[in-house]
């Protein structure tokens, strides 16, 4: 038995994964136990968990697998440092996570509590791109494909491309600091008021209600060069000149401000926190978004010319981007895509461990990741005893609870809840992996109801007013409701919903009549997929609202936090197991 490890450590999105004789068994993100978004740091409560999940101790553990190698492109970061001269702290931030990551086995043992020594697996450091494009093409369905990471940056890369062929693949070109589109995004992501990491899904959402006029300003800031590659206009930017100073371990993650006084200058005002969301702050997002878009089509369109391939595989902090995601179709040769559930930074421990066993260990590709439920399982017991545990709190709170036997039943009475217009959390089998969530840690509602998105947002999720929906779809019938669709099981394409269908499901609809859909296969949901269908008996309409189980927080993990979120926020059901609980109405 080969047991590999693999982290994303010392970086945002900290997670960790085990893959077992080619094989992945468990997978999991570190902010979904701290309880912090984006969580930077050692993973070592997933560590932990995966462990569990798996039933193996971390001595059987043989390959530790980590998306961070210091030593890549070290004589490209010297002559950097030595032309541009970063601040110290910049420096300081860099080589103290570099040390950091290379004393991850120590750092293991000691945070497991494990004497020095306790840990004898063979620790392997794979390029951060690297590790991105193995999260994707190494268990795609493709067995040959173009790839592409496109990232913010990592190991002194931006962006990779690709060709992958049966269990390797073969770089073809990559593109270095301080080029980077992830960057281009972030700057402008911060210029909007957006300052916590990871806040430029709400850019992306925000788009849709502006107009793209400022583009002939914005087209300033970066260029498209022949081949497929782009070049910053650092004169707008100052990771390049000052260095940015970065937050890496044990918490939130923290980046300084990217952009210049130059870009100032050039747009007016940036939008601080607290400042309202205006016209033009809508318009600089479209533009953002439209130039964004034809950046990455830009590379897309020659990664296909280099290997003629019409399957592509996407990873990256940029893959994340489901509005570009969706016109990837429309506007290069590219006719399947294959987009991971974690693409960002947390899917590089899949990556790197899958790196190790097709690099390393010269072993053939035999999994397919086809579903996003690779976390950890909360039994039927715990839910139980955690339902048990909180009865006079739910009474007190005005709550009927009900055990319901057998998934048809469950799936027919919460069907009729969502009908009726109620909003219900649910919390069933393992939780997904990656940022999305997609029929396991979720909150589901009507979407023919047009009130239900500004009604969710302002009771329950507690945020701007401008972001959207999701659509989870039974996979049959995508081609009735979308355009120009293709798979989309993990919500990472945004796709047009069809003219005729647009009053059918106003809710789970953007305001630019797209939706970022889930295709929902019985095949690897079974239980999601039967709610879907249970809904549509009733209503006529395969669709149901879905949006991931939090209020301002990390996804839910445990029946503890899922009781939790339904009582302090005003939803209407909690389906949990084999429980339902119902607020009086």
């Amino acid at each position: 038995m080969t047991v590999i490890l693999g982290l994303n450590a010392y970086h945002a999105d900290a997670a960790a994964a085990l893959v077992v004789d080619g094989r992945l068994i468990v997978a999991a993100e570190e902010e979904r136990f701290c309880r912090v978004k984006h969580w930077a740091g050692l993973p070592l409560e997933a560590v932990k968990a995966c462990l569990r999940e798996a039933a193996l101790d971390i001595r059987q553990v043989q390959h530790i697998a980590i998306n961070r190698d210091p030593r890549a492109h070290f004589l490209k970061k010297t002559l950097f440092a030595l032309s541009q001269r970063p601040s110290l702290g910049a420096v300081r931030d860099r080589l103290r996570n570099a040390a950091r990551v290379k004393d991850v086995r120590r750092n293991l043992e000691a945070g497991l509590a494990l004497n020095p020594g306790s840990i004898t697996a063979a620790v392997h450091n794979v390029e951060h791109h690297r590790a991105h494009l193995a999260s994707t093409f190494l268990v795609s369905p493709f067995e040959a494909a173009a790839v592409a990471s496109v990232d913010g940056f990592g190991d002194f890369v931006s962006t990779m491309l690709a060709q992958g062929e049966g269990r390797r693949f073969t770089v073809l070109d990559q593109i270095t600091f301080p080029h980077s589109l992830g960057i281009f995004y972030l700057a402008l992501t911060q210029y909007l008021g957006f300052r916590n990491y990871g806040d430029e899904y709400k850019v992306m959402g925000l788009a849709a209600y502006g107009k793209p006029d400022c583009l002939q300003d914005m087209r300033k800031l970066i260029q498209l060069k022949p081949r497929g590659r782009f070049q910053l206009n650092t004169e707008f930017f100052v990771h390049h000149s000052e260095g940015v100073s970065m937050t890496w371990d044990g918490g939130e993650p923290a980046i300084g401000r990217v952009f210049s006084n130059r870009l100032v200058a050039l747009l007016g005002p940036p939008r601080q926190t607290h400042e309202p969301v205006t016209e033009r702050h809508e318009n600089i997002a479209a533009s953002l978004q439209a130039l964004y878009e034809e950046a990455l089509c830009h590379v897309l369109r020659h990664l296909h010319d280099a290997t003629r391939r019409t399957e592509l595989c996407l990873a990256g902090g940029c893959a994340l981007n489901s509005v570009a995601n969706g016109k990837i179709q429309s506007q290069t040769p590219f006719t399947h895509i294959y987009v991971p559930p974690a693409a960002g930074d947390s899917g590089g421990a899949v990556g790197a461990a899958y790196m190790v066993w097709c690099e390393t260990l010269g072993q053939t590709r035999s999994f397919v990741m086809d579903r996003s439920d690779w976390g950890p399982l909360c039994s039927e017991q715990d839910i139980t005893e955690e339902v048990r545990r909180r009865t006079s709190e739910l009474s007190e709170a005005g709550c009927l609870v009900d055990r319901v036997d057998g998934d048809e039943t469950l799936c027919r009475r919460t069907a009729v809840l969502i009908a009726e217009g109620r909003v219900v959390g649910w919390f069933q089998g393992r939780m997904e992996w990656g940022a999305r969530a997609l029929g396991h840690r979720s909150i589901v509602a009507d979407p023919r109801r047009p009130e239900m998105r500004d009604l969710l947002n302002a009771r329950i999720k507690k945020r701007e007013p401008f972001r959207p929906f999701a659509p989870s779809i039974l996979e049959e019938a995508v081609g009735d409701y979308f355009e120009q669709v293709g798979a989309s099981p993990f919500m990472t394409m945004t796709y047009r919903v069809k003219e005729d269908m647009q009053d059918r499901i106003p809710a789970s609809m953007h305001v630019d009549g797209t939706g970022r859909l889930q295709t929902v296969s019985r095949q690897t949901e079974p239980l999601y997929w039967r709610l879907i269908k249970e809904f549509e008996q009733l209503t006529g309409v395969p669709v149901i609202l879905d949006t991931s189980f939090n209020e301002n927080e990390p996804i839910v993990c445990t029946p503890k936090e899922a009781v939790e979120c339904f009582l302090r926020t005003k939803m209407d059901v909690l389906a949990i197991g084999p429980y339902l609980i119902r607020r009086r109405f």
